[in-house]
């Protein structure tokens, strides 16, 4: 576990700091198969240098090297908004308020209230962009084209929002929370990204209000000073820059749950969000099963290699990973991978396996992840128009000299 740290002042930087460029970096539907070398490598202000796939909202991804670690360090975390217009947060004018229709007691809280006012949990949880991977899609589909490094494990430290919510007082009209935060567009017709949960995921004992990532103040880039963590689903739920919350009795109608962030239901499971599905699709809500070889890199060259240990982590909704199986032979035979230390069943779990190679040349190594639930990899990734969920079996090629 990381240990926790005194509350310190937050790091110093802004959008202004980046020099005053105000160009989207054009993603395209090209860059399906990028590898990290043919990438742009930026820095942000307290951040290690990331992959840049836009400028402006700002986006970036982690190179997968990083993902060798329990959890994912603060300065290499990957980025990821909709909006481009992210303020400096001071703490002291920081305020979380709690209504809605259905609310019966509206609240408005401080970050010093927060803290001190509700007991304050920690749960470690993967943080998963709904497009990561996206740039595997083929034919390739709209969107930021992402490799696997929009994702990051980190120990978050935070009160529960139903706890939270209890201050407020919920009516027994109440369906939804919607959820809000400080970013906004630059066009006044940029609509706000407000997103809602049902009741049921809002009371959920692991939905936290985070003000601590991996034993220290939540950084700018990931929503300081407070964010939503909801455990085993994607990260468009995570508002950061935390604003308000509202207790509401029919469904959410904004434009980031009814049209955005929607996938078919006839080729995923659905049930989770109820409330917000139609015939023809429904909102994406818990992560699916996944894994990731994190080393050796795809295409590496290794010299006179007796023995090669193969390093990775899988991940999925919250049942937990049972087994990780590796093939060298195309998928025909499968050999079983030994897992590390369990974290959580929200958080990735860590793996390893040792291949022997026989002899010298190019040689395919697949990961296949299994959850508790029984729930596998496919073999190939779910088709959807907006590319999300792709979880299909990792292929990498490595070469044997």
């Amino acid at each position: 576990m990381v240990d926790r740290r005194h509350f310190i002042k937050k790091t110093a930087g802004s959008l202004a700091a980046l020099g005053g460029l105000a160009l989207l970096q054009r993603s395209g539907l090209a860059a399906a198969t990028r590898t990290e070398a043919s990438t742009i490598i930026e820095r942000l202000p307290s951040k290690e240098a990331l992959i840049k796939k836009t400028y402006r909202p700002p986006n970036y991804e982690t190179p997968i090297h990083y993902f060798d670690t329990p959890f994912t360090p603060n300065n290499r975390f990957f980025v990821r908004y909709h909006n481009a217009v992210i303020p400096e947060v001071k703490t002291s004018e920081w305020r979380l308020r709690i209504g809605g229709d259905a609310a019966r007691t509206p609240l408005e809280l401080s970050l010093e209230q927060l803290r001190r006012d509700f007991e304050q949990v920690d749960i470690a949880a993967l943080c998963l962009c709904s497009g990561n991977r996206r740039g595997a899609f083929q034919p390739p589909v709209p969107g930021i084209q992402w490799g696997s490094g929009a994702m990051g494990n980190a120990l978050w430290r935070g009160v529960r929002l139903k706890d939270v919510l209890a201050g407020a007082g919920i009516d027994k009209s109440a369906l939804e929370v919607s959820l809000a935060g400080a970013d906004s567009g630059v066009h006044k017709t940029t609509p706000d990204f407000v997103k809602s949960l049902p009741l049921a995921k809002a009371l959920d004992e692991n939905t936290l209000i985070a003000f601590e990532m991996n034993g220290e103040p939540l950084p700018h880039w990931n929503g300081f000073p407070a964010r939503l963590i909801i455990p085993g689903w994607t990260a468009t739920y995570w508002i950061k820059h935390l604003t308000a919350l509202n207790v509401i009795s029919k469904p959410f109608d904004g434009y980031w749950m009814k049209t955005a962030y929607r996938i078919p239901k006839d080729r995923f499971p659905s049930g989770q969000f109820s409330s917000q599905e139609t015939a023809a699709d429904m909102p994406i809500t818990e992560i699916v099963v996944n894994s990731l070889i994190t080393s050796p890199a795809d295409g590496q060259t290794l010299p006179n290699a007796k023995s090669i240990e193969i390093n990775g982590v899988a991940w999925d909704g919250g049942n937990g990973i049972a087994r990780v199986d590796v093939s060298t032979d195309g998928g025909s035979n499968w050999q079983q991978a030994t897992l590390k230390q369990d974290y959580g069943r929200f958080s990735w779990r860590q793996w390893h396996w040792v291949f022997e190679p026989k002899r010298p040349g190019a040689c395919r190594i697949m990961a296949r992840a299994t959850s508790h639930s029984g729930a596998s990899q496919p073999l190939e990734p779910i088709p959807n128009p907006s590319g999300y969920h792709h979880n299909a079996v990792q292929k990498i090629t490595l070469h044997l000299a």
